[in-house]
């Protein structure tokens, strides 16, 4: 029964979080009495001092997004259910729970910095500027993901029944009733729980209007292609990299930290008490090899779950904006660690909705976002709500997830660019965002239509490895203190073994088009997964022989 399976992971997480989150804790030494970067710095821009509970729910909606939804789903059906449940859970407490929670207590006690600048302290050489250059290039492959998925998410029919504009006009008014929220917040000091009182109802009830709009007002949003959508979101992402976090980043990241909450409990609901028992197989494999795309287990496994169990990621969301609003130490702990275990627990709820399937179920055969939505619907069909309004709420609910993320995401781009560059001119930050937009848009204008099905192995790739060099520095930082780090050494080198050996399958194909087809140049998307794949290697090898002193000891400058 799905039920038995869901209940073991709760009973794990929560004893993860008591255990291993107070180790990690105690490891560290956190401090309460030690202002934080945000009370220090209080500028009102990006050092913005938040409640753990506000903060709590932007930072879990930053994170989560699509990746633990689209990841895990994918990853189900093309292994089977196990091995995804059992690197989801394994993954998320010792790997990505002590990624997330040192990434974000290093750069609080490096001033708010970001992780880049973790390394360059910490790490000799040109390790610095070959870190930015992988993470600026890691936020682009995000960037191109989600706003496909999303782009495609406003663009749904099922059984002729348009569910895309009634999606994108809820997703637009959720954007101007964030704005509005953050304006009585911050300048009105409306008090956080009244604006919850009021704002969570409205989103409410705009994801109910959505669908109940004249025709002829839906009508205006099913004109655009998914191509054009995806320039309409990348315009979006550019300008919501430029304004103050407490108008949009804020505010929006609560109520979806709120949405996320509300479909956790439905998934909850659905998979403990649904009586849904488990019809995909556990293993869906010949061997090693996928029965359905012929790809190994190992690596494409671990770099498919991406976010669900490890993300990079969330590193630079912890050292990017999470940082620079932590209002006490002690408060990394449940937003570090414990955003990660929810997380890890979304993504198991994920594969739930796969797993009550039968193998030959049609809609298997759909994107993964349209199998989750199916299953939140199934789940809301327990207490009669309609399938049609619950398929809409999970489609909302998805794109929901997923704008959390591409604004965070354009943003920690738009400051790695400029911290790469050296820019500090407001100009400067225009042409950073700028940059930071334009190349997704030559991607995705370069792709056929799913896009995100080809970014989304370079974005695997790309998302873990960049979670190994964040182990890397992090591990150069406790050495500088004298602390023990076996925690952090064994994830990175698991995470490097891993994400090594998938660019190595990316960049394998191409070269044997390349090489051995005799002249015939490679597909276009076989072309763009080769040339990705070979930058990230070089980038890689070099920041490896870069930080090759790394356990040498030394002594840092202050």
């Amino acid at each position: 029964m799905i039920s038995v399976l869901v209940a073991l992971v709760i009973i794990i997480f929560f004893i993860a979080y008591i255990l291993y989150g107070k180790f990690l804790a105690r490891h560290i030494g956190l401090n309460d009495n030690s202002p934080t970067p945000a009370c220090k710095i209080n500028d009102g821009i990006d050092y913005v001092p938040a409640r753990h509970t506000l903060l709590l729910g932007q930072h879990f909606s930053a994170i989560a997004a699509a990746g633990p939804i689209v990841g895990p789903v994918l990853a189900c059906l093309w292994f089977g259910w196990l091995p995804a449940f059992l690197w989801i859970v394994l993954g998320a407490i010792f790997i990505g729970g002590a990624h997330d929670f040192f990434a974000l207590i290093a750069s609080v006690r490096h001033n708010g910095s970001s992780i880049g600048e973790v390394v360059k302290k910490y790490m000799p050489g040109k390790s610095y500027k070959f870190f930015l250059i992988f993470v600026w290039l890691a936020l682009v492959y995000v960037i191109i993901a989600f706003t496909d998925i999303t782009a495609h998410t406003f663009k749904t029919t099922i059984e002729g029944a348009n569910f895309g504009p009634a999606v994108a006009l809820s997703s637009v008014l959720y954007l101007f009733l964030a704005m509005l929220m953050g304006v009585l917040l911050y300048k009105f000091k409306m008090k956080l729980a009244h604006a919850t009182l009021i704002f969570l109802p409205l989103l409410l009830f705009i994801i109910w209007a959505g669908p109940h709009l004249p025709q002829a007002v839906l009508n205006t949003f099913s004109v655009f292609s998914v191509k054009q959508w995806d320039i309409i979101i990348l315009l979006y992402c550019f300008a919501a990299s430029l304004i103050p976090v407490w108008l949009l980043l804020q505010p929006r990241g609560y109520m979806g930290g709120w949405f996320l909450y509300l479909v956790i409990v439905i998934g909850l609901i659905g998979a403990l008490f649904g009586g849904f028992k488990i019809q995909f197989p556990a293993l869906n494999t010949n061997g090693f090899l996928s029965a359905v795309n012929g790809k190994n287990i190992f690596p494409l496994l671990f770099i498919t779950v991406a976010c669900g169990a490890c993300s990079g990621f969330h590193g630079i969301v912890s050292s990017g904006t999470t940082s620079k609003q932590l209002k006490r130490e002690s408060d990394s702990v449940p937003i570090a660690y414990g955003a990660m275990l929810l997380e890890g627990l979304v993504a198991v709820l994920a594969i739930a909705t796969v797993m009550m399937l039968p193998k030959a179920d049609a809609i298997l055969k759909s994107d993964p976002n349209l199998v989750y939505a199916h299953g939140i619907a199934k789940y809301l069909g327990l207490i009669k709500v309609p399938y049609e309004a619950a398929f809409a709420f999970a489609l909302l609910a998805f794109s929901t997830f997923v704008y959390d993320t591409l604004d965070v995401c354009t943003r920690l781009a738009r400051y790695c660019l400029q911290e790469l560059m050296g820019w500090t001119s407001r100009k400067s930050m225009y042409l950073a965002g700028a940059i930071s937009v334009l190349v997704p848009f030559l991607f995705l204008m370069m792709t056929k239509e799913k896009g995100y099905l080809v970014a989304w192995p370079i974005f695997g790739t790309s998302n873990q490895l960049l979670a190994s060099f964040i182990l890397l520095a992090a591990s150069s930082w406790l050495l500088y203190m004298g602390k023990k780090i076996k925690v952090v050494v064994l994830p990175m080198a698991f995470m490097f073994i891993v994400t090594l050996c998938s660019l190595i399958q990316l960049i394998v194909p191409f070269a044997q088009s390349l090489f051995i087809g005799r002249g015939k140049f490679p597909s276009g998307d076989v072309t763009i997964s080769g040339v990705c794949g070979i930058l990230l290697l070089i980038l890689s090898i070099m920041l490896i022989f870069e930080a090759r002193q790394v356990f040498v000891p030394r002594k840092v400058s202050q």
